[in-house]
């Protein structure tokens, strides 16, 4: 348990940094597998469409620093990518 009471405020930032980071961890994670699932059941148009929201959550991502500046460029490329090839292959 905390004593001082610095260590009892840092616990309590904690929680409510857990609470955000989750949230945004959802919310992306969620729009990566919505746009994953469109592509590979050949549903491409939808999947372009909803490109700009998976841009979104990964850049408000990025925004509250849940992630690095490159791995979110990362993510976006490789979803871009993802999507491209599938393109391609239709």
């Amino acid at each position: 348990m905390p004593i001082t009471s610095s260590a009892k405020k840092a616990i309590r930032v904690e929680v409510k940094k857990k609470v955000f980071n989750a949230r945004r961890n959802n919310a992306m994670e969620a729009a990566l597998k919505s746009i994953k699932k469109l592509v590979t059941a050949n549903k491409i148009k939808e999947a372009e469409k909803k490109l700009p929201e998976v841009y979104k959550a990964i850049d408000k991502a990025v925004k509250i620093k849940f992630l690095k500046k490159n791995a979110g460029a990362r993510y976006k490329s490789r979803i871009t990518l993802f999507l491209n090839k599938a393109k391609a292959k239709k």
